[in-house]
Formats: structure tokens, C-alpha cells, sequence
């Protein structure tokens, strides 16, 4: 999506800050103990309080109001019965859509502080993802964002899952341009736009740089080796300068 005028740009940001408000209020209220379903619906609950409604749910028929994924789960993890435990990496994933507009952010984050390889790979996501905010200029390449996150992975001495992307938000979740790399394609010609609207996620990993689907439940994905990833995602308006970051709880 492109957004061409102040009202569209009112609407992202009045359903990017939902998101990140549902975001920050779930990850406060995780405690060992706890089930995924549990937060899960608190999750719920929040959207509901700003008449906002569940984007995998509405669009993807999702069984779970947010994706909540844990240690080996990546992403797209289902809300279930599965009990969250101390020093467990725990990702959230938030997208909602409201009067025809969607947002969509994402943080993994360790109960009780966790271990050092755990910290290490939620410093080098944020890093990661601050460097590629800084890289969405306008007129840029599209695959500086994937140069960006890249080169914050090596620097951490770290990998990135190759087969989870970026993508374009607006009109519906997953909208133009597509497929945004978490690595640089330099055959990837794509230029950035002034209103350009993104979703930049990356993932940076352990060992790994593929994650494989649950064929059971047709939606987790994992690490084959269980090993652990962490991501970071903020959807952002890009401009001919620093972009917007839509989804800020304040």
C-alpha cells in the first residue's frame, strides 16, 4: 500500500498503535505458569476494547486471536494448552485490521530474564530491526533492508531465518510488495516508495536459517534442530527520510 493522503495515514496509525498496545500489554502480563491460550485471549480482550478485530483470524480463519510461539516455535505458534515456563523465549505476533486498515508488530522477549544466548539473540533482533528502519529510506533499493539485517547478524555472529520475510501492510495483512528479504538479493531491483507501508520482521537465529512447517496443525514453524530464533517487527510508513513507525503503544 501506498498512502496518499493524511486520513489513511490517521487510520494506520490509530490501528498500528492498537497492535502495539495489545503487544505491550500481553508481553507486561506473561508469567510462568501460565497457558498460550490464556494470554491469548487477553490478547483478545484488548483488541475488542478498541473495536479492533484479529487479522489471521479474520483473514486466515487463524485459531488463535495472536501467534504465540515458544522456544523451537518460531512463528505462527497456536494459543493451546502448552504452559509457559520460566526462562522460555516467548514470541507474540499482533495484527489486527480496523475500518479497512491493518497493522501487524511482533516481539520475542524471555520470561524471567533467561539465558545469555537468549539476550544475546534479542539484542541483535532489535539491532537488527533498528538498522533496517534506518535503511527504508525512499529511492533506496528495497533489499538495503535485508543488507541491513544481514550485516547485524554476522556482526553478532549469528544466523538469520532465510525463509521468513518482510511484507507489505495496508489494505489487507499481507499486501504490496511482497516477500521483503531478511537477506540481501542483489537481484532484487525493487525501489523503496515515499508512503511505502512495510512490515519489516526480522529473525535471527542461533544456528539456523530455515524453519519447517508443523505438518500436524498446518501452522507452527519451527527450527528442525530446536533451536532458537528471536523477531522484531514494527510496520512503518516509508518517507525520504527516517521512516514512521506506526506501531508505538505511546
Amino acid at each position: 500500500m501506498i498512502v496518499r493522503n493524511d486520513e489513511e495515514l490517521a487510520k494506520l496509525q490509530k490501528i498500528g498503535r492498537i497492535c502495539a498496545i495489545t503487544l505491550k500489554e500481553m508481553m507486561a502480563a506473561t508469567r510462568a505458569g501460565m497457558t498460550t491460550k490464556e494470554l491469548d485471549e487477553l490478547g483478545g480482550k484488548i483488541l475488542a476494547r478498541y473495536g479492533a478485530v484479529s487479522a489471521p483470524m479474520a483473514m486466515y480463519n487463524f485459531p488463535g486471536y495472536t501467534c504465540i510461539s515458544i522456544n523451537e516455535e518460531i512463528a505462527h505458534g497456536i494459543p493451546g494448552s502448552r504452559v509457559i515456563k520460566q526462562g522460555d523465549m516467548v514470541n507474540i505476533d499482533v495484527s489486527a485490521m480496523l475500518d479497512g486498515y491493518y497493522g501487524d508488530n511482533g516481539r520475542s522477549f524471555l520470561v524471567g530474564g533467561g539465558d545469555k544466548m537468549g539476550q544475546r539473540l534479542i539484542k541483535a533482533s532489535n539491532e537488527a530491526l533498528a538498522n533496517a528502519i534506518t535503511a527504508a529510506v525512499a529511492g533506496k533499493k528495497l533489499n538495503s533492508i535485508g543488507r541491513a539485517i544481514e550485516n547485524t547478524a554476522h556482526r553478532h555472529g549469528l544466523k538469520l531465518i532465510r525463509n521468513l520475510c518482510g511484507h507489505g501492510v495496508g489494505h489487507t495483512l499481507h499486501d504490496d510488495p511482497e516477500m521483503i528479504d531478511n537477506y540481501y538479493d542483489p537481484s532484487d531491483k525493487r525501489i523503496l516508495e515515499e508512503g511505502m507501508v512495510i512490515a519489516i520482521e526480522p529473525f535471527i537465529s542461533e544456528k539456523e536459517n530455515m524453519v519447517v512447517q508443523n505438518k500436524q496443525d498446518g501452522w507452527t514453524l519451527y527450527t528442525p534442530h530446536g533451536t532458537r530464533a528471536a523477531q522484531c517487527e514494527h510496520t512503518v510508513v516509508v518517507t525520504k527520510k527516517r521512516p514512521i513507525i506506526l506501531t508505538l503503544a505511546d
